[in-house]
């Protein structure tokens, strides 16, 4: 005899209740099958992707690398499953970790490794480009590595005018933009002239004083007026702190608002 509870057959509740338990197994075993598929793919990204992003803070700080670590460092990158390297920080560590061993080939000597190594680094900033159009920093490489390959035109002035139109006011890319920028002032547009002397007087009023000083002991005379007059406008004390570090590198120059005296100094 059949014994039923409700209208249900007992007999019938029990299978409902065990196909649920299996349907419930089958997704357990699945998300555990999932879980274990994706950290085999994860996990090498993961890997690589601390050195890397080490790497790239070293880089932009402009520290300094031996060829065999860089070299190390590339063939990390490279060996991370492509769908992951998609989704990180892994192709502007790669492309910044080519264009240093580009630059190392060059500070080198070595003509024929450095053509090499700068047009893999070429291609690769256009590539990171395409993916990240408002990466100032790497604008900036682009130029730097251009002008090292083939002089300055109106092309490559482009990639400056793309660096400044992105980042305009950023500071640790000042450090390395208005130097290379004022190298080529006079070959510059106005617009990107003035936009170079903004920067300038921005480094003064953030208290980069060393890096501001040595800029404009590099340039010449008519530059120098229009960088100086540049100031009028930056806080007082930035300002002494910059006409101070300019006496005592022995350089001779009207900073407006501020009166030293000189005998403090020598």
């Amino acid at each position: 005899m059949i014994i039923a509870k409700g209208n249900q057959p007992l007999f019938l509740r029990s299978l409902r209740s065990w196909r649920l338990e299996v349907c419930a197994r089958s997704w357990l075993l699945l998300f555990g099958l999932a879980g274990v598929i994706w950290s085999a793919i994860t996990l090498p990204a993961f890997r690589s992707a601390a050195p890397a992003k080490d790497a790239t803070a070293r880089i932009l700080a402009d520290d300094r690398f031996k060829s065999a670590t860089l070299s190390d460092l590339l063939e990390l990158m490279l060996a991370s499953p492509e769908p992951i390297v998609q989704r990180s920080d892994l192709p502007r560590a790669e492309t910044l970790v080519r264009v240093r061993i580009a630059e190392e080939a060059i500070r080198r000597q070595d003509p024929a490794q450095a053509d090499r190594d700068a047009a893999a680094a070429n291609e690769r900033l256009k590539f990171t480009l395409a993916l990240n159009p408002a990466d100032s920093f790497l604008w900036l490489m682009l130029y730097s590595l251009e002008i090292t390959r083939s002089g300055f035109d109106n092309r490559t002035a482009g990639f400056l005018d793309q660096s400044y139109a992105s980042g305009p006011l950023e500071g640790w890319i000042s450090l390395r933009r208005n130097s290379l920028a004022l190298a080529a002032f006079h070959n510059l547009s106005e617009a990107s002239q003035a936009a170079v002397v903004s920067e300038f007087a921005a480094m003064v009023d953030s208290d980069f004083t060393e890096a501001a000083a040595r800029n404009l002991m590099d340039v010449g005379r008519e530059q120098r007026d229009r960088l100086l007059g540049s100031l009028a406008n930056v806080e007082l004390i930035p300002r002494e702190a910059f006409a101070k570090k300019l006496s005592r590198e022995g350089l001779k120059v009207s900073v407006p608002g501020v009166y030293l005296d000189e005998r403090l100094w020598r």
